[in-house]
């Protein structure tokens, strides 16, 4: 490629960028492989945290993504831009695929095979930039919330998920599982209620900041 046209290049890749998720479902549903490129790139982060995030399992996590985006290939005309984005659209297909493979399973995988994605399942509140002590007991407190959001029943912990973790609004989230805004509103009540009840459970007063940390729920 001559370098006259890293120009043209950049202009492409920021048009790119701006496009909608919208715009861009249009043209893969019209044969376009750039623009599934392009929202696949845009969107596959987050599709793979929840999934990790629901199930625990790298290995489950993977899979549904690659799932989540055939299925778009296949049946991205089916989007209703009426019921929310695009991206809450491909969450309510990774949901699907992670409760189907949950229930398979019958049991939910744990993350023992995961340790470097410490990062990508804890709350905010736990990942922050913290002060060297922090730091000690960084990766104990994250376990352990992750623990007791694993434990929590799949409709508790798909709302802590959703709201916490990926900060959706009721409204978004709600699209996603396909409920009524006040049916998040209250599963996510009672899941940070059940949170808090797990972690100092486990506490047994060593952990209190764990406790303290998990108190960003409710």
């Amino acid at each position: 490629m001559s370098a006259d046209s890293w120009p043209l290049k950049k202009i492409v890749m920021t048009l790119a960028s701006t496009i909608s998720d919208e715009d861009l479902l249009r043209l893969v549903l019209a044969g376009d492989e750039d623009a599934f490129t392009d929202l696949y790139r845009r969107r596959q982060s987050g599709v793979y945290r929840f999934a990790l995030q629901m199930s625990g399992s790298k290995t489950v996590a993977e899979d549904v993504t690659q799932e989540v985006f055939i299925t778009l290939m296949r049946e991205g005309a089916r989007y209703d831009p009426e019921r929310g984005a695009v991206a809450a659209y491909l969450y309510g297909i990774a949901r699907n695929h992670v409760l189907r493979r949950l229930e398979r399973d019958r049991m939910f995988i744990q993350m023992a095979d995961a340790s470097e994605d410490v990062d990508a399942l804890a709350p905010v509140s736990v990942i922050a930039d913290a002060d060297p002590l922090a730091d000690l007991t960084r990766n104990e407190m994250v376990e352990t919330v992750r623990a007791a959001v694993l434990a929590l029943p799949a409709h508790y912990r798909e709302v802590v998920v959703l709201c916490d973790l990926h900060e959706m609004s009721y409204q978004e989230a709600a699209s996603v599982i396909g409920c009524a805004v006040g049916t998040v509103r209250s599963r996510l009540h009672r899941a940070r209620a059940l949170l808090v009840e797990k972690l100092r459970a486990t506490s047994d007063g060593k952990a209190s900041g764990v406790v303290n940390q998990a108190r960003c729920f409710a």
